[in-house]
């Protein structure tokens, strides 16, 4: 950790500072670009000892680099994190969660209210590695319970889901998490760390794609995984990667040695080492340009998802609304109790006409962006069943809030006035 993070210091305070310092050498009061590829050592032995793990510091940038040192710093105070490491996107960042974890024949338990892409990824790329997912409604704690067995690895969920913004009740979910003696892994990306804290709520790990609302200004791919520190990898043999001996180093034992930092270790002297899946110090600038206006963003984008879902509630053109800061939402009292700050900028409406209309609503909106992207300080909308989550059955669409009557909203941060006018007369075109 960066001697310019405190932890009496509030979010947006942290949002600015945490991980940056003044540049010793010149001044630099914002973090510079460390576009280089290699550090010089000081000596042999100095070498010797970074490649051993024995000393910290920059070696390649594959593994390490201080401009994303910089980053996954500021990230884990605004998580409340032991530490995190960042990487080249928020796909990269799930693959990289569940490295440690897993093996042959192991599996997790996912909710069915993820993005599509992630459903993909666990229901179809990790059997490439052996492993599995099982996906259930973690609404239903007792359907979790029952889907675990001695070969679970890990629960996976989003705090709130994307497309649907469902939000999930982490501290239940934790809660069973404990009791199987396994990690609580949480997407946090469309909550972010403003709305909601999964660590403090009995998470173990959080994953963001930083893509997303944390950079918020479209500009770069990036993603991290954030650990809590406080899970025990030790307490039994279902995580040997690291609470036995690692051959790669001599038999040095990650938890033993590192203790709260064990995970985030073993994320980059294994997985960046191995994996590869880096981020660059380009796109980690521009992160950190970003993240220091989140707390002002998110206040601007949840207020403005607010006034407009319920706008949409009230239209006749609209069938529903999955927006769980409605009162009318079966999510709403969840939401009040573990996203105080509201329920997110990313929701659904169902329109009326079915697909077609839907299809034709995105065609006509003006001021809305019509991209495969979220949490941008514009507007945003998709057709979720003909893109995001084409690849899935029509079964695992509606199980994920994207059916064909269904189109997608991130709302940004623009005057609400102007973002209800647009879908106004996009719905009037659609439905006319």
């Amino acid at each position: 950790m960066s001697d310019s993070m405190s932890p009496d210091w509030g979010f947006d305070t942290s949002a600015v500072h945490a991980g940056s310092a003044p540049d010793p050498a010149t001044g630099s009061r914002q973090v510079p670009i460390y576009q280089t590829t290699a550090y010089v050592f000081q000596d042999a032995g100095h070498a010797a000892r970074l490649f051993g793990l024995q000393e910290v510091g920059y070696i390649y940038s594959r593994l390490t680099n201080p401009t994303v040192a910089a980053l996954q710093t500021r990230i884990a105070a605004l998580e409340g994190g032991a530490g995190a490491v960042c990487c080249s996107s928020g796909h990269a960042a799930q693959i990289m969660a569940l490295f440690p974890l897993m093996g042959p024949g192991r599996n997790i338990i996912a909710s069915t209210r993820l993005y599509g892409g992630t459903i993909t990824q666990f229901s179809q790329t990790i059997k490439r590695f052996g492993w599995s997912c099982k996906f259930v409604d973690l609404d239903d704690l007792e359907a979790l319970r029952a889907a675990a067995d001695e070969d679970t690895r890990a629960i996976f969920c989003e705090s709130i889901s994307n497309p649907g913004g469902y939000v999930t009740d982490i501290p239940a979910v934790a809660r069973v998490a404990d009791e199987l003696g396994v990690p609580l892994i949480v997407d946090n990306t469309l909550a972010t760390p403003w709305l909601c804290k999964p660590l403090e709520l009995g998470a173990t790990l959080v994953v963001h794609s930083l893509t997303k609302y944390i950079t918020g200004n479209g500009t770069v791919t990036g993603g991290v995984i954030v650990d809590s520190g406080k899970f025990d990898w030790s307490a039994s043999d279902k995580f040997p990667s690291l609470s036995q001996p690692e051959p790669a180093y001599h038999g040095l034992k990650f938890h033993e040695t590192f203790g709260s930092l064990a995970f985030t270790f073993h994320g980059i002297a294994i997985g960046l080492r191995d994996l590869g899946m880096t981020m660059n110090p380009q796109a980690a600038h521009y992160t950190l340009m970003g993240v220091e206006t989140l707390g002002l963003r998110m206040q601007r984008h949840v207020e403005n998802a607010q006034k407009v879902a319920e706008w949409l509630e009230k239209d006749p053109r609209v069938t529903s609304v999955t927006y769980a800061g409605l009162a009318s939402s079966p999510w709403n009292a969840t939401a009040r109790r573990v996203y105080p700050k509201g329920a997110g900028a990313l929701f659904t409406f169902s329109i009326k006409g079915g697909y077609d209309a839907a299809v034709k609503l995105v065609d006509s909106l003006k001021l809305f962006s019509h991209v495969a992207n979220l949490g941008d300080a514009r507007s945003l909308v998709i057709h979720s069943a003909s893109t995001t989550h084409s690849q899935l059955s029509d079964a695992q669409k509606i199980a994920a809030g994207a059916g064909p009557d269904v189109v997608r909203l991130s709302i940004g941060i623009e005057d609400a006035q102007d973002i209800i006018a647009d879908l106004d007369q996009a719905l009037a075109a659609a439905t006319a």
